[in-house]
C-alpha cells in the first residue's frame, strides 16, 4: 500500500486494536488507572463506559498485554446478547473449563472448582467482558452472582465491563442497586479535542517509524478533528485513507483539498448517509405525481444527485486503478534491483 512510499514499517492506522499503538489522553488514563487500580484490590467491578470506536476495546487489549502479575488468569469476553446460562457457558470455554452436565448447575459448579483450583495454586481469575451493554440486565445480575464465589474472604473472581453508553442505562435501573454496590471505580471515556487528536495521529505515525514531520500541517490536523469529531476509530479510518489517496496523487504533505476531497469520498462512511439527514416517515411515504412541476423538478434535482454519485464511484475506481499500476510498477522495480543485486554476487 502506501508504506514504503511515506516510510513506514507498517499501516499506522489500522482498526485492529494493537496495543503498541495505544495513546493514552487524560481520559483513557484514567480508565486505565481505574483498571489497574481494581487488580490491585482484587475485588469488586470496574465499569468502563464512551460512545462507539473510543478506545474501550484498545484498553482492555492494554491491559491484557502488560498485566505482569503470572497469578491472574484473564479472559476476553465480547458479548452478544447473552442470556445467563448462556454466559456461563461462555465464560467456561474461555478459561477452558471442562464441564461435565450440561445444565447451569453443573456449569456453576466446574466453574467454582476451577476457581478454587486457582486461589489453591495462589492465582485469581480476571473476566473482561467488552461490549457489555448488549448483556440483559438478568445476565449482568449473573456476573454478580459468579462474585459471590468466595473462599478465605476473598473473592475468586473480578469483572471489569467495557460498554457503550447504555451500560449505563442498564447498570442505573432500580433493581440493579446490589450490582452498583459491588462497583469500585467506573470511567467514562470521551471523542479527543484538537490538540489530542494530532497528538493522537503524530504518536501513531511515530509508532510506524515515520520521519515526515511535515506530513500534515496544523491546518489539516483541525479540519480532520472536525470531519472525525475527534473519535479515534474515525480518524483510524479517515487518515488511512488520507495516506492512499496521497500516494495515489504523489502527495509529500496531506493538505487541505486532499482532506476535502477525501471526506466527500468517505462522505457515507463518516455521517451514515450522502447528507447526515434522514428522511422522515412523512416525506418517505409521499407518493410520486409526475405531471407536477415541482416533482419534475424534483426528479430532475434526484437525477443529477445520481449522476454525480456515479461520477465520483467512476473516479474511485479510476485511482485504484492507477494505485494498482503504480503498486505492480514499485514490485516490478524492486524485482529488478533483485535481480541486479543476485547478478552482482
Amino acid at each position: 500500500m502506501y508504506e514504503s512510499y511515506y516510510g513506514f514499517t507498517e499501516r499506522p492506522f489500522q482498526l485492529s486494536p494493537d496495543p503498541r499503538f495505544f495513546f493514552a489522553t487524560s481520559h483513557h488514563q484514567r480508565a486505565l488507572s481505574y483498571l489497574q487500580y481494581g487488580l490491585d484490590q482484587g475485588e469488586g467491578f470496574i465499569v468502563i463506559t464512551g460512545p462507539i470506536g473510543t478506545g474501550k476495546t484498545t484498553i482492555a487489549r492494554n491491559l491484557l498485554a502488560n498485566i505482569a502479575d503470572e497469578n491472574i488468569v484473564a479472559a476476553q469476553l465480547v458479548t452478544t446478547k447473552l442470556a445467563p446460562e448462556e454466559l456461563l457457558e461462555l465464560v467456561a470455554a474461555e478459561f477452558k473449563i471442562p464441564v461435565e452436565g450440561n445444565n447451569k448447575a453443573d456449569i456453576l459448579q466446574s466453574i467454582e472448582n476451577f476457581l478454587v483450583t486457582l486461589h489453591n495454586q495462589g492465582k485469581r481469575a480476571l473476566l473482561l467482558v467488552d461490549e457489555a451493554q448488549n448483556l440483559p440486565a438478568e445476565t449482568v445480575e449473573e456476573l454478580r452472582m459468579l462474585s459471590n464465589f468466595q473462599l478465605d474472604n476473598k473473592p475468586l473472581i473480578q469483572s471489569f465491563l467495557l460498554g457503550q453508553e447504555e451500560l449505563k442505562d442498564i447498570i442505573s435501573a432500580p433493581d440493579m442497586e446490589q450490582f452498583r454496590q459491588r462497583i469500585i471505580a467506573s470511567a467514562h471515556l470521551k471523542p479527543l479535542n484538537l490538540e489530542e487528536v494530532k497528538d493522537y495521529i503524530n504518536h501513531r505515525l511515530s509508532q510506524a517509524n515515520c520521519n515526515k514531520e511535515t506530513l500534515f500541517s496544523d491546518d489539516a490536523f483541525k479540519l480532520i478533528f472536525e470531519k472525525t469529531l475527534g473519535v479515534p476509530r474515525k480518524i483510524n479510518i479517515f487518515v488511512d485513507r488520507l495516506l492512499l489517496f496521497g500516494f495515489l496523487e504523489e502527495l509529500e504533505t496531506i493538505t487541505i483539498n486532499a482532506i476535502n476531497e477525501v471526506a466527500e469520498e468517505m462522505a457515507v462512511e463518516l455521517t451514515g448517509s450522502l447528507n447526515g439527514q434522514n428522511l422522515t416517515n412523512e416525506q418517505k411515504a409521499q407518493p410520486l405525481v409526475v405531471n407536477s412541476s415541482e416533482n419534475v423538478e424534483n426528479i430532475k434535482n434526484v437525477l443529477r444527485e445520481v449522476e454525480e454519485i456515479l461520477e465520483t464511484s467512476i473516479q474511485q475506481k479510476v485511482k485504484m486503478t492507477r494505485y494498482i499500476d503504480k503498486l505492480l510498477k514499485q514490485k516490478n522495480r524492486e524485482y529488478a534491483e533483485l535481480q541486479s543485486k543476485e547478478a552482482e554476487n
